[in-house]
């Protein structure tokens, strides 16, 4: 694997914390295309002592226009007797279900939803088989191509042969500006700008103007890519931000509600409590 040049936008991917966790620590990551319409990502993950997760995949299926859509997949392998995991996310691109008839997609699921979905699935033997499959080398690179696209849909087969339990639709409609790369990254954009300026919370017409967006279509595709609105994201972001500023030694709430741009101290006590239950004197180091 290659060292990672974006290790801070890779890390603050919605889609990789909701499946990771919120400590991950992304140490070296490299990207293949499998062809035009699958692409291939590996990463290098560590996590905290006690933390590690087990070996999981997580499927995301966008529907981004009429009988359009993106599906991901994404696989968690623990590295024996180490806190670190090797991440693989397969990403399968509009263009590649349009080779289906629309009554085929529409008869499995995930793909009769109208809806974002999210599953999780276990990891099996032929699954890890496959993964490793996955990274091989062939004779030539028409054969390794050949190779890996035939890998690369045997996963995303036996992912859906996996889950046994009912899919669970997010309640998000399509959107069909996401169709559009141009437009997943100004939602994705919008989502560094945010962490950014977390000390300074940006109003939504202030965020769309910075990643040049329509208010609307950002709200709607910001909930569609990342699982959450914008208000959602960004509380998230400065509630944890102010867990760590309240445990390090001679910092105070009044210090910290002011440090993350708080209106009051009973204002960041009331955010706060409501997303952790605690008082935040009571994480004072």
């Amino acid at each position: 694997m290659q060292l990672v040049k974006n290790i801070d936008s890779i890390q603050r991917n919605p889609a990789l914390k909701r499946f990771l966790g919120e400590n991950i620590q992304v140490a070296a990551h490299e990207q293949m295309s499998v062809n035009n319409y699958i692409k291939a990502e590996w990463l290098e993950v560590a996590f905290p002592e006690n933390e590690m997760p087990e070996d999981q995949g997580r499927l995301h299926l966008f529907p981004i226009d009429d009988n359009k859509f993106c599906l991901q997949l994404m696989y968690l392998q623990e590295v024996a007797n180490t806190y670190t995991a090797e991440v693989c996310i397969l990403n399968f691109l509009p263009g590649f279900f349009d080779q289906y008839p629309v009554e085929i997609l529409m008869a499995n699921q995930p793909f009769r939803f109208d809806q974002t979905t999210e599953q999780q699935f276990n990891i099996c033997a032929q699954t890890r088989m496959l993964l490793d499959q996955l990274q091989q080398t062939a004779a030539t690179p028409f054969l390794q191509a050949l190779q890996q696209n035939e890998t690369a849909m045997q996963l995303m087969r036996r992912s859906l042969q996996c889950i046994t339990l009912p899919f669970t639709a997010c309640q998000v409609p399509a959107c069909r500006f996401l169709v559009n790369d141009s437009e997943r990254e100004k939602v994705m954009e919008a989502t560094r700008v945010i962490a950014a300026h977390i000390d300074q919370p940006l109003t939504i017409r202030e965020l769309a103007r910075k990643v040049a967006m329509n208010e609307c279509y950002l709200k709607k595709g910001f909930k569609a890519l990342v699982g959450k609105t914008i208000h959602e994201y960004q509380q998230g972001l400065r509630i944890t931000k102010a867990k760590e500023l309240l445990q390090q030694e001679g910092q105070s709430v009044s210090d910290v509600a002011n440090i993350l741009g708080y209106s009051s101290i009973s204002h960041f006590s009331t955010a706060f409590k409501k997303a952790t239950g605690l008082k935040p004197c009571e994480l004072l180091n």
